[in-house]
């Protein structure tokens, strides 16, 4: 698929519901822009790709991504700076990790000219949707789903591919309480956790409910194993501070390779802030709340960017985090948002101009 050629056929909407929103009070996720990216795979291709009004989505009962569960999707953002100008972070990363969750739910994989020029497209299009209030973005969510009709436990024959758009406010407010999860797993070694797949969140929420009816927000998600290590929280990646060593755990199997989290990563080294990509036990933990030598821990993923955690439950008992005055969770969310709303500038080439 040839980048520069390819050319995205839009109709546009008749009626825009632009006048209708109030960006002051924007919930993460519920208010969606004028128009969609569509694309659909049958006959062993991807085809027919087209921005078009949104619009409800008609689908025969026996669609297989209603019962074998063939979901994937991604979260983006894209940002207005004051000068009017659109900007997305890092899509190419998005593009890539898409195409790995394809692969791991035999789902076909999206050529990168499709992605990058229908995202491109559709941002155009909708660009006047772009809220510029601080810490508000429009979200982006590309996802592919099996449309392919038939009961038959196997890959479908048909797929869709959409993105759609939705202005949004902070996604997390105020820092977090997270239990530790000593019962329920996340994924397991050899499963689908690395992939963004719909059924890994589903998974999630019953003992996220546990958790907040315990008086947590959040749970730190742990191996499936033992337990015995943390792995990530909620639906971010996690990071700890020991000391003026920020930790984090590898990615594998079982756990998404996040792009806010690279980021920080290469943010940290670019600091020459000394970090250590490695298993992270809950005794470690606790051992270095106990001496004084756990400073923070925050969460990173593209919704919040980064949400501190204030504090951190496990065995019935409360452990409270030390307020900061120049925590790394600040430090490093200024340095992202900065480059993302075109605030700094970009020495690693992340910000990427939609025109």
């Amino acid at each position: 698929m040839n980048l520069s050629t390819l050319q995205i056929p839009v109709e546009k909407t008749a009626h825009s519901r632009l006048a209708d929103v109030d960006f002051s009070n924007l919930p993460f996720g519920k208010v969606h822009t004028d128009h969609m990216f569509v694309c659909t795979f049958k006959d062993g291709s991807w085809q027919d790709p087209k921005v078009m009004p949104y619009q409800a989505l008609s689908l025969d009962p026996s669609a297989k991504v209603f019962h074998y569960g063939q979901a994937i999707f991604e979260g983006m953002k894209a940002y207005k700076d004051t000068e009017g100008g659109v900007w997305l972070f890092r899509p190419e990363e998005n593009q890539k990790r898409l195409n790995i969750s394809a692969k791991r739910l035999a789902i076909p994989e999206v050529p990168k000219g499709i992605f990058m020029e229908g995202l491109k497209t559709l941002i155009q299009v909708d660009q006047e949707w772009i809220p510029r209030s601080e810490g508000s973005s429009l979200y982006v969510r590309p996802f592919i789903f099996a449309s392919g009709q038939g009961f038959h436990a196997s890959p479908a024959d048909e797929y869709m591919f959409i993105i759609a758009c939705s202005p949004s406010g902070a996604y997390f407010s105020g820092k977090l309480g997270v239990r530790i999860e000593e019962k329920y797993s996340r994924a397991a070694n050899g499963g689908v956790g690395y992939a963004k797949a719909g059924g890994n969140y589903a998974g999630q929420f019953y003992p996220t409910q546990l958790a907040v009816a315990d008086g947590y927000q959040q749970v730190i998600w742990t191996d499936d194993n033992a337990h015995e290590f943390i792995e990530e929280a909620g639906a971010m990646n996690i990071f700890v501070r020991i000391g003026d060593t920020l930790l984090t755990s590898p990615t594998s199997d079982r756990i998404l390779d996040g792009v806010t989290r690279k980021s920080i990563l290469r943010l940290a080294e670019a600091g020459n802030i000394p970090t250590e990509v490695r298993k992270i036990s809950v005794k470690e933990l606790i051992e270095a709340e106990q001496n004084g030598s756990l400073k923070e821990m925050f969460g990173s993923g593209t919704a919040a960017v980064i949400s501190p955690i204030s504090s951190f439950g496990y065995q019935g008992r409360r452990y409270e985090l030390p307020e900061l005055e120049n925590s790394y969770a600040a430090k490093f969310k200024k340095q992202i948002t900065d480059i993302q709303y075109n605030r700094a500038e970009d020495p690693f080439g992340w910000r990427y101009p939609v025109k």
